[in-house]
């Protein structure tokens, strides 16, 4: 059983009181200013850095991809995710501007990932090549699935042991908008139609496709709601399953995890789900352009700091939230109050 402690009252009591005699208007970053206050929560002290940043993009391949439910081959999983070693993806890039690490995990891909790239190394945690097709079988074993959030929990223990302050979340798998909309369907009792969109692009034939795959999965295996490990394991992703354990690291180890888009957030979902309180270390970066995005968000209690219509995965929404984090934190720790200025302090109005 894990055991998550509340956040830190205290910690969050000095940080609203911090925020309001710094000479700005009163809450003038609206949900840029609740987020370092939860901060302060999660980590116990009202003091917030976040220098240091990592980004943990887990990849694996999923078996549902056989009944055509994407655009592009599971090959397309090992292509992006050696990319990610050798520093060249969309996640790399923007990482290198935000001043995050970059943490590609091969929790699951199929084909063998020798030889990758060195300028951010492969972490090889792989339980198996990919999971099974959930249209005809379980996606894995409860113990392949405990495995896999093992494996995030062990992720987020190795970053904060080395001075890691804040982690974002990415994933890489092909297929795995399907898993997340088979899970979310499932966790938030919705329609499968609602949850389910286009992923990275298809027909409207496609789409369609993809919609009964994932209904008809669910008639077959007859998940029960109440039990998320029964979920995930028999419609969940690996990848899924890892970033669950990296949610779930978080609270454990009071360290603040950034939900990235709809598979991280199905991810977040599962982890709440799991250990009741998780989401109180959370943070949400985006909305994702998938039809549940804002639904998972607004189930977890979050509020997104970004609202750009993104919906590229690989932790992308998640680092590009990192400045702006970071720089309410250096608003919250350097700037000056109104008695350091000799300024009359805001007020605060109720309203009716």
């Amino acid at each position: 059983m894990i055991e998550i402690r509340k956040p830190d009252k205290r910690a969050m009591e000095e940080a609203a009181d911090r925020w309001n005699h710094i000479a700005k208007p009163l809450h003038g970053l609206g949900v840029l200013e609740d987020v370092i206050i939860k901060i302060a929560g999660m980590t116990g002290s009202a003091d917030v850095n976040l220098d240091q940043k990592a980004v943990v993009v887990m990849c694996a391949d999923n078996g549902v991809v056989d009944e055509g439910v994407s655009q592009t081959g599971r090959e397309v999983t090992a292509a992006v995710t050696r990319n990610f070693t050798v520093g060249n993806a969309s996640v790399c890039i923007m990482a290198r501007r935000a001043g995050a690490e970059v943490v590609p995990v091969d929790i699951g891909v199929a084909d063998s990932l020798e030889g990758c790239g060195r300028v951010y190394p492969l972490q090889s945690c792989k339980i198996m090549a990919g999971t099974r097709n959930f249209a005809r079988e379980e996606a894995m074993t409860e113990a392949e699935a405990r495995a896999a959030v093992a494996v995030g929990i062990g992720q987020v223990k190795r970053l904060k042991e080395r001075g890691c302050r804040i982690i974002a979340t990415g994933e890489m798998g092909i297929g795995n908008t399907t898993t997340s909309s088979a899970l979310v369907s499932v966790l938030l009792g919705k329609e499968v139609r609602a949850v389910t969109g286009r992923g990275a692009g298809l027909s409207d034939e496609s789409l369609e496709r993809k919609v009964q795959v994932i209904e008809k999965a669910i008639a077959l295996h007859r998940p029960n709601w109440q039990d998320p490990m029964d979920v995930l394991k028999k419609l969940g992703g690996l990848d899924i399953a890892g970033l669950a354990g990296v949610f779930l690291g978080g609270a454990m180890y009071g360290i603040p995890v950034v939900v990235d888009g709809f598979i991280s957030a199905a991810a977040a979902l599962t982890a709440e789900r799991m250990c009741p309180g998780c989401a109180d270390y959370m943070l949400a970066s985006h909305v994702s352009a998938e039809p549940a995005g804002a639904m998972v968000l607004t189930a977890l209690g979050l509020k997104p700091v970004i609202q750009a219509g993104m919906c590229l995965g690989e932790g992308t929404g998640a680092v590009a939230a990192l400045p702006l984090f970071q720089m309410a934190a250096d608003v919250y720790s350097q700037m000056s109050t109104f008695q350091e200025n000799s300024i009359q302090e805001y007020q605060e109005f109720s309203h009716a």
